[in-house]
């Protein structure tokens, strides 16, 4: 007798206040269009990361997950393995359940060169990162390997990176991309956006949001008033989306 029922295979978002997700719309519809209809895509929305225990032990058909903020260090020692890229970066954005334990990849580094390639230009050779959370360590990684120089920019200082403040004239003319990888402007705080020297930007300029709602920020618009190139971040996370289905099915 043929046996009709399915295995379910499960996968999910891990973060936090992550209601409105990019990955369960996409990965549901994904699943939808490839008719596979015992597969789910579900939010763990943790207040802390050590919810992910009780994850762990109440959902055994998990195949495998995506992180996002603020989760994509902490998560890392809950993990049995890195990748080798994820570990190079020191971030993780994907997880891939095996038989061997959970195992830790970072696509968030693939997606952003995908998406970042196709603007650049001669003169785009140094970079300001606007926020050291997780994906910013991936963005570093990529324009590293692409032979530009960056400069992290954090509210606090530290050795080798700025602070809002620093910015001026000449630090803003010399930086020629600046990527915002802090979550200020997304939806619905959609009026917000980082304290650099907007006045200083130039048709010269190349600034990239990681955020996609809204599709076009308050930071980006700012940049486009100056005449700079724009670019947010919906394809990176299309991008990185497809990746992590290859991992999960590799």
């Amino acid at each position: 007798m043929e046996n009709t029922e399915k295995q379910q295979h499960k996968y999910g978002l891990i973060g936090k206040d992550i209601e409105y997700s990019f990955s369960r719309n996409y990965f549901t519809q994904k699943f939808k269009n490839l008719g596979l209809t015992n597969y789910e895509y579900v939010n763990f929305d943790y207040q802390e990361i050590n919810e992910f225990k009780t994850t762990l032990a109440n959902n055994h058909n998990i195949k495998g997950c995506n992180v996002t903020i603020p989760y994509k260090e902490s998560i890392i020692p809950f993990l049995n393995d890195l990748d080798v890229k994820a570990k190079a970066i020191g971030a993780v954005n994907t997880i891939k359940f095996t038989k061997n334990g959970l195992v830790g990849y970072n696509t968030d580094a693939y997606g952003f060169k995908k998406s970042i390639e196709p603007h650049l230009k001669k003169h785009h050779d140094k970079a300001l990162i606007l926020g050291t959370g997780g994906a910013s360590k991936a963005v570093k990684y990529v324009l590293e390997e692409l032979g530009i120089v960056c400069t992290y920019v954090s509210r606090t200082a530290k050795e080798n990176q700025f602070t809002y403040t620093d910015l001026n004239k000449n630090k803003i003319e010399e930086h020629t991309v600046i990527v915002n990888c802090s979550p200020l402007g997304t939806h619905p705080n959609i009026t917000e956006k980082p304290a650099i020297p907007y006045e200083y930007l130039t048709k010269d300029h190349l600034l990239f949001d990681l955020i996609y709602n809204p599709e076009k920020t308050a930071f980006l618009s700012a940049g486009q008033a100056q005449g700079a190139a724009i670019s947010n971040g919906q394809h990176m996370l299309e991008h990185q989306a497809e990746e992590s289905w290859k991992i999960w099915n590799s």
